[in-house]
């Protein structure tokens, strides 16, 4: 599915050929049927003559408006540039293209309005004039229709001509990637609850899923989609999509909010770009204050130009953008760049990195560095950005290299194969040299806990992944490659080298055999505990003692023997008491106690009153 736009200066018919086109009038907004003015952005849809249904948003034109305009026009396909042939060219008209050229929208028509005001000669002239205009633009080759909305002429042609533009187009309806919905409105349905509503982008809406809002990070679940007012299941790439929300209120979601999946993406205040200045503008200084215009979304900036003082008139550069608050962005988005007074469009760019490093000026690698990120193949972006040798999960690698998923395996597989990238369990990637750094790190980390602690069967599987600084699941993906290397072992609570065995010295076993030695005595005592701790644990992970109580150890002979007395007397006089026990064993009362209190937390006993009864 293709989303169409409208652009143009107001008053040239937009919103009156999109109702012409649809039977829809895009004008909800009372103050907008009044005005007879577009004010904010119209939606509608029809079914073109080959069967393909499209989106379309209608956008105001009026210069004060402009903001409303760029929420609209970032997620089309394809515009439609409306041009009044009783005015021709006009401020709004030339704006909306400097506009459209920098969001690199290569398909479009242009679509001259009202032509039953005009006769031929003149309509002509406005043709000639249009063709001027769009020299050198992203629509200069775009077809030119004549229309008139009130009579219907040319409106057939115009559906035709629109079909096969399309044509052209990519197919949009792959579902691979991080789906990504810039929000442009949020609104409550009575029965239904809070509706937010966008074009998607990348990977597929489900019924039922938990989402994230983005960048107040609100948790949310899919309760129902729809498209063009009709149910869906799943919401796909291109398509024009509502979704209604549970868990979240629609005063808390604005216009510019990004709806994605849990943890998938992290907003920025930090953009790498590269921008061109419009040809009418003077120049843009360094530290220039703007806003910034990227999906839906608006947020006040300051650019620092990377390698030069002033970015003149049509001209190209690098630049850092400083946001002042958080927007969602990812490699390849194309923004919109204007003065916040008076509000003009001056520039434009698409971000090369939405999460770089804070740059210093006039710096010939981090130019080169950009450079190759925005012009190198996709292995070397992928290279670049895995170069500082730390693991990432893998959608985060490709969304940051800018790798389409189409092409995404075989860039893998060809790194991979030469030896530059490591493919950590189901979804991690590190390099080559980051891989050997981490796992000498872990190495080293384990051998000198080892050598700490030679009694312990390993450490902490989260101290490991905390002194690592991993997340949960790239740790996952660390231990699932160590494991299957074969020089890592763990349990389900440690980690430990293979090669490693936690055994005693000798002095230690020579104590530990004097201490088992005591307790083998009849009747059972328990010796002063002048045992290392660790050697204790060691002694009962390796089966030669059995801890009863904090100061109590058995051995596991006379555990099984004492447990089975218990047992026995239970079963012949239906319960056992701690004189019985103290009594028969000859040991003290709180030995006797401690005893029975094991056996309890065994679930072997249950205590009733002053007796022991068996569980099982």
């Amino acid at each position: 599915m293709f989303v169409i736009g409208t652009a143009g200066h107001v008053d040239h018919g937009k919103s009156t050929l999109v109702k012409a086109l649809t039977g829809i009038d895009p004008d909800r907004l009372r103050e907008e049927q009044q005005r007879e003015m577009t004010i904010d952005l119209g939606f509608a849809w029809l079914t073109l003559p080959g069967g393909r249904e499209v989106s379309l948003i209608d956008v105001p034109g009026h210069e004060r408006f402009i903001k409303n305009m760029l929420a609209g026009v970032g997620g089309i396909d394809a515009v439609l540039l409306v041009i009044a042939a009783d005015e021709a060219v006009m401020p709004q008209t030339r704006e909306h293209l400097a506009i459209i050229d920098l969001l690199a929208i290569h398909h479009g028509i242009v679509v001259l309005s009202k032509v039953d005001l005009v006769d031929a000669d003149w309509l002509e002239l406005v043709r000639e004039d249009v063709r001027e205009v769009l020299a050198g633009s992203t629509l200069a080759s775009a077809p030119i229709v004549p229309v008139s909305a009130r009579t219907g002429a040319g409106l057939a042609e115009l559906l035709l001509t629109l079909d096969c533009l399309l044509d052209t187009l990519p197919a949009r309806d792959h579902g691979r990637g991080v789906p990504r919905l810039a929000i442009d409105r949020s609104f409550t349905i009575t029965g239904f609850g809070t509706v937010v509503t966008g074009t998607l982008r990348d990977g597929v809406l489900s019924v039922g899923q938990e989402v994230e809002l983005l960048p107040p990070g609100l948790r949310a679940r899919i309760r129902g989609l729809q498209s063009h007012q009709r149910p869906i299941d799943q919401g796909k790439p291109g398509m024009r999509v509502a979704v209604n929300l549970a868990g979240v209120h629609h005063r808390d979601i604005k216009r510019g909010h990004v709806l994605t999946l849990p943890g998938a993406l992290t907003p920025t205040t930090l953009l790498d770009a590269r921008v061109r200045v419009i040809s009418d503008v003077v120049s843009i200084a360094h530290n220039a204050a703007l806003d910034l215009f990227i999906g839906s979304s608006e947020a006040p900036c300051r650019l620092t130009l990377l390698d030069t003082d002033e970015l003149s008139s049509g001209t190209e550069g690098w630049v850092q953008i400083r946001l002042t608050v958080p927007v969602v962005a990812a490699v390849g988005d194309r923004f919109i760049l204007r003065t916040p007074s008076p509000s003009r469009t001056v520039a434009g760019g698409v971000v090369i990195d939405p999460h770089p490093p804070r740059h210093r000026r006039f710096r010939s690698e981090v130019i080169a560095a950009l450079t190759l990120r925005a012009q190198g193949s996709p292995a070397e972006r992928l290279r670049q950005t895995m170069a500082d040798g730390r693991p990432r999960l893998r959608t985060e690698s490709l969304a940051a290299a800018g790798i389409a998923d189409t092409e995404a395996e075989a860039v893998l597989a060809t790194l991979v194969m030469e030896g530059h990238l490591v493919v950590l369990g189901d979804d991690a990637l590190i390099s080559f040299a980051g891989w050997a750094s981490l796992r000498a790190t872990l190495r080293d980390l384990l051998a000198s806990y080892h050598q700490r602690f030679p009694l312990r069967r390993g450490m902490s599987r989260e101290e490991v992944r905390q002194r690592l600084q991993l997340t949960p699941r790239l740790w996952q993906s660390v231990l699932t490659t160590a494991l299957a290397e074969g020089w890592l072992s763990a349990d389900e609570t440690t980690v430990r080298l293979t090669d490693f065995t936690p055994q005693p010295t000798v002095d230690q076993q020579r104590a530990l055999n004097r201490y088992m030695s005591a307790l083998a005595n009849v009747p059972p005592a328990s010796p002063p505990t002048e045992l290392d701790s660790e050697l204790l644990v060691w002694a009962c992970d390796n089966g030669l003692l059995v801890k009863i109580a904090s100061d109590l150890y058995l051995l596991p002979a006379t555990c099984i023997a004492m447990t089975m007395w218990v047992r026995t007397t239970i079963e012949t006089q239906g319960g056992v008491t701690v004189a019985a026990f103290r009594d028969h064993f000859g040991v003290s009362r709180r030995y006797a106690v401690a005893f029975l209190e094991y056996l309890d937390e065994q679930r072997i006993t249950r205590r009733v009153g002053d007796t022991r009864i068996l569980v099982r």
